[in-house]
């Protein structure tokens, strides 16, 4: 099956067509100032992003106020393989990226979007996928198109690419949230946070290292309280 690609990736369009045959939607409609990904039957909006969920904040929030539910879709890569092509597409290499997802790093993007977590008409799914990253070689080592790299690199991402679906999470309220903590003491800090997280044996080592954010996320959400602070090191309990 070919995908466009204009101005969307090809991982974005694949879950486009998906979403939209799933919903019975119609996609790229405009309306009320502005450009769905999909409007289901039931008039409600879809939105996909696969990154800097942020941006969509303005746009949501628009939309919650003149009167629609809005359910955001996110895919979240728990495995990546990396695909190198040479200038003419041929295909030179295939390898697996040694960096694995896990769920608590979506708390890195709830950072921009932490004013609508508890909205009622709001609605978080993220989708765990298997991916594939592509890119060409280049003839001298280049700056990424983003201007990120530390170090230049003959080498350019052209594309993600979706592989699997391997699991949906949905979030809707509160609980749903807080359902991703994994057991604390009444009150806890981060560093009982990050422990508690590393006892996950089935998580990478580095998803401990989302505490602080998880934390900062939850809090400003209103989900947890600073209950008190020793030292340097603040404590917090759940809300209600």
């Amino acid at each position: 099956m070919a995908f466009s690609t204009l101005n969307e990736s090809k991982l974005h369009n694949s879950l486009k067509i998906l979403y939209q045959e799933l919903y019975e939607g119609k996609t790229e409609v405009e309306q009320d100032g502005h450009i769905y990904d999909i409007i289901t039957k039931n008039g409600n909006i879809i939105e996909i992003q696969t990154k800097n969920l942020a941006k969509l904040l303005p746009k949501i929030l628009d939309t919650i106020d003149k009167g629609h539910n809005v359910k955001l879709i996110h895919p979240l890569p728990l495995v990546t393989r990396i695909e190198l092509q040479d200038e003419e597409g041929k295909i030179i290499s295939k390898r697996k990226s040694p960096k694995k997802g896990n769920i608590y790093d979506i708390f890195r993007e709830l950072t921009g979007i932490y004013p609508l977590i508890t909205n009622p008409h709001f609605s978080l799914e993220i989708v765990e996928i298997e991916m594939t990253e592509e890119r060409v070689r280049t003839k001298e080592p280049v700056q990424s198109k983003n201007g990120r790299r530390r170090f230049r690199r003959n080498w350019l991402k052209t594309g993600k690419r979706l592989d699997t679906i391997i699991n949906t999470r949905r979030f809707s309220k509160a609980e749903d949230y807080l359902a991703l903590m994994p057991p604390l003491p009444d009150t806890f800090c981060a560093k009982d946070l990050r422990n508690a997280i590393s006892k996950q044996k089935e998580l990478p080592t580095r998803a401990a290292d989302n505490a602080h954010l998880i934390i900062w996320v939850l809090s400003h959400a209103g989900l947890i309280d600073e209950t008190e602070k020793k030292g340097r090191t603040k404590y917090y309990k759940t809300v209600g």
